[in-house]
């Protein structure tokens, strides 16, 4: 009796991958089924799973999904081959340990239901033994054997009608062995090359994918930023790119056998030793590779190449989105939103300390208007009566001279002694249409909507940020050529993890931001905000069981995330969950103090011993946790608000000179290397290469967007709009005459790639390449984190 092999259970497959134990990712996987999220398990239930982190839960997370799907198409594949009563012991221990989705539909191939084939055709014509025979006896010879095969009633109407049908029978068998494709696919994937033409007449139309006019990579060199910038070249018409199986030119017909077409040959006993039906059955495997084989290698190919870069694309704008989330937040001081515009006017809206809009105005200063000193009387005077502090202007037309008519009104009135920070604008046109804004804003106009939400990301960008679509923000590469569901899913991770990693304060949070904390739906976000505008401010934690809907289980998820600051219980605006209030209790007996005696007491805090808590049911991670949390209650992980301001006189790309150094903010980070705004209209690029003084494996190590940095300007191309960057300031720039010299194969189809928030004046649109955002900085040589909210959203997505 056969014993089918199997392949280790999931939970032990999760284990092996993350090099952790098994009882960890069982732990793991039953609190996900039972409806936890990873946030909740990754801070309060680290006994249950043995304190793996928020990054090893989302890896888990996203493993557990594709090894269950891969289970159900397994058991698919099983009854659907069964059903065809062609499941034997063997092909049932090939499905069986099928490791890869892919694998599995190579074994399936053979039996996988498909329209009638040229083999089908003339299997029911009666030619496989036909091209059986041939196979297992090449001394016989084809013409002869195939005349015996000839039967017009059957459609087949003479001796090369049967071998042609033969033929079609070997082909389709040879393409289909599961061991054999997934072989070749190997040996092409390790051997091959991406192969990038440009079209006949393209070459104008086409010059922002200059660098792949005439371009060939190893498949397993390719970063993803290339691999992205050639498929969109060849969506746009502009490129054909060619799936090359080795180093010789695609276009090329070898005139011998290439190794793929040896090993099919070599696969099913077929040589070349002058017998008879040699050559008909070694032509038959070059018909095999190059009509079969090599086009199914380069659709997969293509399709892996595709998933590389997807996952490498999602991960760069998933890290850039969540720097944004966490930038550092203004906080409560009244802002003045300016949502620039030529024509249409400067929109103006003032909020105060809590963000509620308590002024609207539409000012024009610039032309075709001119009303200069007008716009500044106006914003002086709503400054002053508001008490505003800051200043927030948004980054799109009309953004510098903007900032030229604050600059002054800061110059003119010291007295109000106000700050300007330039923000990202970023889907504020998005949210300016959305219902939720109707609902928060109603009866405002919708250009005004967008300033008022232009000071609100400046006073807290993360609950700004939750009531935009995270694909709108636009701090990605290629997003837009990205797969919807795999980028939604990972973004809305992010929100996620940041907004828990926060935390919320109950009584003020909007229902798109409680939307993001652990454990509460839609409906129940807005049933907490009806509680809320109903019943007065929430006064503890306990409080929230009186909302419809909120339950035992969405109160254990969401209860430790949501903060009531100035509450009955001073527990209820730190992250202790209500749960291990508790331990808070022994702690406090133990120690002889009032819990205002100890909060915050650094020395008497860490004179504890974290073990002498520990019972049945919190260990010591959650002990230490909360005597951390107990040192620096309600602590928020961003860092300190700073600004900082560009270079006077350097507006446009015709100031910029080769050798400048400026101060430029960090806006986006891609796999080649960082984007940073100088003031130009135009964000300038810092290549992967010059970043630091040592090999840079991960730009994202060097610079994160809202860093601010200095910078030296290598060279300038006008026409093309590029500038040339370096993090390394004793590099020496380009000669003076404005234009670059050459390329470095990762710049010209980046251009325009940021993401579009067009708005009502004509297009926010300001011609800037790339697709970033973020927050202003400072540093030397090399990048250091700046903590600046407003500018860590600064040009997170342009104008298309």
């Amino acid at each position: 009796m056969s014993v089918t092999p199997t392949l280790p259970p999931v939970n032990r497959r999760i284990a092996d991958e993350l090099g952790v134990r098994e009882n960890q990712v069982a732990a793991a996987v039953d609190l996900l089924d039972g409806g936890a999220t990873v946030p909740f398990i990754a801070r309060y239930r680290k006994e249950a799973t043995g304190t793996l982190d928020d990054t090893q839960l989302r890896t888990l997370e996203e493993r557990l999904r594709y090894l269950r799907e891969l289970e159900e198409r397994r058991i698919a594949v099983l009854e659907s081959v069964e059903s065809q009563g062609k499941l034997d012991d063997a092909l049932k221990a090939q499905i069986m340990s099928a490791e890869s989705k892919a694998r599995l539909e190579d074994i399936y191939l053979p039996f996988k239901p498909k329209r009638r084939t040229k083999a089908q055709i003339a299997r029911e014509a009666g030619l496989e033994p036909l091209a059986d025979g041939l196979l297992n006896d090449p001394t016989v010879n084809p013409e002869a054997a195939a005349a015996a095969f000839v039967d017009a009633e059957k459609g087949v109407a003479d001796a090369q009608a049967a071998l042609d049908g033969a033929r079609s029978i070997l082909v389709e068998r040879f393409s289909e062995d599961a061991d054999l494709i997934g072989e070749l696919r190997e040996r092409m994937w390790n051997r091959g090359r991406l192969v990038s033409k440009v079209r006949a007449g393209k070459e104008t139309e086409g010059a922002k994918f200059a660098d792949y006019f005439d371009f060939a990579e190893p498949f397993p060199k390719l970063p993803s930023h290339r691999i992205l910038a050639m498929f969109r070249g060849e969506k746009e018409e502009i490129l054909d790119l060619t799936m090359a199986p080795d180093e010789q030119d695609a276009d090329a017909v070898p005139s011998q056998r290439t190794d793929y077409e040896v090993s099919i040959a070599a696969r099913f006993g077929i040589k070349d030793l002058g017998r008879p039906a040699d050559k008909w059955l070694n032509d038959t495997v070059r018909w095999t590779w190059r009509t079969r084989v090599l086009l199914h290698l380069g659709i997969d190919l293509r399709a892996r190449l595709r998933q590389h870069a997807e996952d490498d694309a999602v991960k760069v704008f998933a890290g850039n989105l969540r720097d944004l989330l966490l930038a550092a937040p203004a906080g409560t001081r009244p802002t003045m939103g300016l949502d620039p515009g030529l024509r249409t006017g400067v929109k103006v809206a003032v909020v105060d300390g809590t963000g509620k809009c308590v002024a609207t105005e539409t000012i024009y200063p610039h032309a075709p208007a001119r009303r200069w000193d007008e716009s500044i009387a106006a914003l002086a005077a709503l400054a002053g009566r508001f008490g505003v502090e800051l200043i927030a202007i948004g980054n799109g037309t009309a953004s510098r001279e903007t900032d030229k008519l604050a600059g002054e009104l800061i110059a003119k009135f010291p007295e109000l002694k106000l700050t300007k920070v330039v923000v990202s604008e970023a889907g504020a046109s998005v949210y300016s249409a959305s219902a939720y804004a109707s609902q928060e804003l109603p009866g405002m106009d919708v250009s005004l909507r967008g300033a008022v939400s232009i000071a609100r990301r400046l006073q807290d960008p993360l609950a700004e940020l939750v009531k935009i679509d995270p694909k709108s923000i636009g701090v990605g590469q290629y997003q837009h050529d990205l797969t919807e569901a795999s980028l939604s899913r990972s973004l809305d991770a992010v929100v996620e993890d940041c907004v828990n990693a926060v935390g919320v304060d109950v009584n003020t949070a909007s229902a798109p931001l409680l939307t993001r904390v652990s454990g509460i739906t839609t409906g129940l976000a807005e049933n907490i905000v009806q509680h809320r505008d109903g019943n007065g401010p929430f006064r503890s934690r306990e409080q929230l069981k009186s909302v419809p809907r909120l339950g035992p289980k969405a109160f254990e998820q969401c209860a430790g995330f949501l903060r009531i600051p100035g509450g009955d219980d001073p527990l209820d605006s730190s992250s202790v969950h209500p749960e291990a209030y508790p331990v808070v209790r022994r702690i406090l007996s133990s120690t002889g103090t009032s819990l205002k005696e100890l909060i915050g007491q650094s020395t008497k805090l860490s004179a504890l011993r974290p073990q002498d808590f520990v019972d049945e049911q919190f260990g010591l991670p959650t002990v230490t946790d909360i005597l951390a949390e107990l040192e620096k209650p309600g602590r928020d992980p961003r860092p300190a608000f700073k600004t900082a301001t560009f270079a006077e006189g350097v507006e446009t790309l015709a100031d910029l000179k080769p050798g400048m150094v400026l101060e430029g903010v960090v806006t986006n980070v891609a796999a080649f290397g960082a984007f940073v705004d100088i003031g130009v209209h135009q964000d300038g690029l810092v290549h992967v290469s010059a970043m630091s003084r040592t090999f840079v494996k991960d730009p994202r190590d060097v610079a994160k967007p809202g860093d601010i940095v200095r910078v030296k300007v290598l060279d300038v191309d006008i026409p093309r709009k590029r500038i040339g960057l370096t993090l390394r300031l004793e590099d020496e720039a380009a000669a003076s005459d404005g234009r670059r010299r050459g390329g470095d194969g990762d710049r010209g189809p980046r251009q325009g790639d940021r993401q579009g928030d067009r708005k009502r004046d004509g297009g926010r649109g300001n011609g800037r390449g790339g697709a970033g955002g973020g927050r202003r900085g400072n540093a030397g040589a090399a990048a250091q984190p700046s903590g600046s909210l407003a500018d860590a959203l600064r040009k997170a997505g342009y104008g298309k």
